[in-house]
């Protein structure tokens, strides 16, 4: 999550980080990115990957990281070989004997990275002066993400490990929120990406594999320069790099894939520039939603996590969709919802709030809570939406809300889900009967019912895969997707049913289409394609 409010910010270079009043901030160069290669090198001979980091940590030591808890990665490293050197620098922002250092980085790895920026010497130690983190990539590779000091989870909280940064303009690291979108994004080889509120550059990294060009926008400059030193790191194409709020810094410019983990948070006041995006309740993830359309290209998706407002008298469906723009398909999913007094204590914890003065603490709830109140909202929904811009006249539009578990990666399923759209707006009652559906794979059917009964009293169609749904059918439902293996059209396995169950087939043929539209819709049949 990072910076895109402040939508009249015009477009402007990026500050060089290695001059006063730059990115870094007043005395704090930021690294500079020219080293990144060789650090690179020297992060790999040494195994300080996403995979040796678990092997030297262990799972407990290496889940606990997650939660910015480091007493126990703390005790795996106390051998002092090169791999628990960099751990603890760049893991963990110990200090380390520059003996230690030395070994791990090579020859003059030490000297060339405090030149460049990305270590400091204190005394007979040495310090990272950035979080780096190392994060397992697409198709096994092996990818580093940069942010501030202590901030690779956990919010503002971190800020005691790096100072001589304003809080206002953090940069956070990869975070659940990161991966989860990274998970739903649409993989597909596309020509342009954009990373709308970059960060640290999570999300632009994974556009640069299937993409001919990325551009990753942000409002905060610092957050520019973790983008690039993320991507440098990582071996990646250096994005096309842009500072400015929401869709301000692309006018006139459509994209194949929108990206954008934004500052959602509804908060009182525009404190956290990663976070908070400076504009009442969801007004920005409302226009973010409602300008996506005009910057995507034909068949193009948009894809945003976001909070919406549980407001009195007010179904959030409607709320959310009525920020939809004309054209474009929309599946919105809400996976949580928090009452007001749960999100304010989330958010004040996440600023550190909680470690300040009482006092102050009290009078920052108080205010949040008071601003929910003017404003009648009762409860705040998190979740995703995903876009894509069909040209529809009657676009597909689904809100509906799913707290539980989903297959990772979604994004196929994502892409499916819309094809499906397609299918259906296409094929009425008569062309879906024509139509030759299989059963996807790993359906199973469940028969509940009291033991010893004769019949069941419901069957239950569930998938492992994707959304992981169920759905109760009845015996013409199951019988159905039970024979469903591409071979016959729909509209004879439904007569055979008929005649099975001696039924009258007409009747039976008008009222199976919607059974079919609910099984494709939700993925449990697949149409066979010529």
């Amino acid at each position: 999550m990072s910076g895109v409010s402040d939508p009249s910010n015009p477009t402007r270079p990026t500050g060089d980080p290695h001059h006063p009043g730059s990115p870094g901030g007043p005395g704090r160069p930021l690294p500079d990115p020219a080293a990144a290669p060789a650090l690179r090198a020297d992060l790999l001979a040494a195994d300080f990957t996403a995979d040796g980091c678990l092997e030297l940590l262990g799972a407990v030591a290496y889940a606990a990281l997650s939660r910015a808890e480091t007493v126990p990665a703390l005790r795996a490293t106390r051998g002092g070989s090169p791999l628990e050197t960099l751990v603890r620098l760049f893991l963990l922002q110990q200090a380390v004997p520059l003996a230690g250092a030395r070994t791990a980085l090579g020859g003059g790895g030490l000297d060339r990275y405090e030149a460049a920026g990305w270590l400091l010497r204190d005394g007979a130690e040495v310090r990272a002066t950035v979080d780096v983190r190392p994060y397992a990539g697409d198709e096994g590779a092996d990818w580093w993400i940069v942010s501030d000091l202590g901030c690779a989870v956990g919010g503002a909280a971190g800020i005691g490990s790096a100072p001589g940064v304003d809080r206002a303009d953090l940069v956070l690291g990869v975070g659940g929120a990161s991966t989860t979108l990274a998970g739903l994004t649409v993989r597909e080889p596309v020509g342009s990406v954009l990373d709308l509120g970059t960060g640290s550059g999570v999300q632009a990294l994974h556009a640069s594999r299937h993409a001919t060009r990325v551009t990753a926008t942000d409002a905060n400059p610092r957050a520019l320069h973790f983008a690039r030193l993320t991507l440098a790191l990582s071996g990646a194409a250096e994005p096309d790099l842009r500072e400015g709020g929401l869709f301000t810094p692309v006018r006139d410019e459509r994209y194949d894939l929108i990206v954008s983990n934004p500052p959602f948070v509804i908060s009182p006041a525009g404190r956290f520039t990663y976070r908070d995006g400076g504009m009442a309740g969801d007004d920005l993830c409302r226009e973010l939603v409602r300008q996506s359309a005009d910057h995507l290209t034909e068949g193009g998706y948009c894809q945003l996590l976001a909070n919406w407002q549980h407001t009195e008298g007010e179904d959030w469906r409607e709320r959310v969709t009525s920020w939809l723009p004309a054209g474009c398909d929309a599946w919105i999913v809400q996976r949580e919802v928090q009452d007001v007094a749960q999100y304010a204590e989330l958010w004040l914890r996440d600023g550190g709030d909680h470690h300040a003065d009482p006092a102050a603490y009290a009078r920052r709830y108080d205010a949040w809570l008071e601003d929910f109140e003017r404003h009648k909202v009762n409860g705040i929904g998190f979740g995703w939406i995903t876009l894509r811009r069909s040209g529809a006249a009657q676009p597909s539009v689904t809100a509906e809300e799913w707290p539980h578990p989903v297959e990772q990666p979604l994004g196929p399923y994502v892409a499916d889900w819309f094809g499906r759209q397609d299918f259906l707006r296409g094929h009425d009652d008569a062309a879906l009967l024509a139509a030759r559906f299989t059963l996807a794979p790993d359906v199973v059917q469940e028969q509940v019912g009291m033991p010893g009964a004769e019949d069941p009293e419901h069957v239950v169609l569930r998938s492992a895969r994707g959304m992981r749904r169920a759905t109760k059918v009845d015996t013409v439902g199951a019988g159905f997707a039970g024979v469903c293996d591409g071979t016959l059209a729909a509209g004879r396995i439904v007569d055979a049913i008929a005649q099975l169950l001696d039924e009258d087939p007409v009747l039976l043929r008008d009222r199976t289409p919607a059974s079919i539209r609910l099984l494709v819709e939700q993925g449990f049949l697949n149409p066979v394609t010529e």
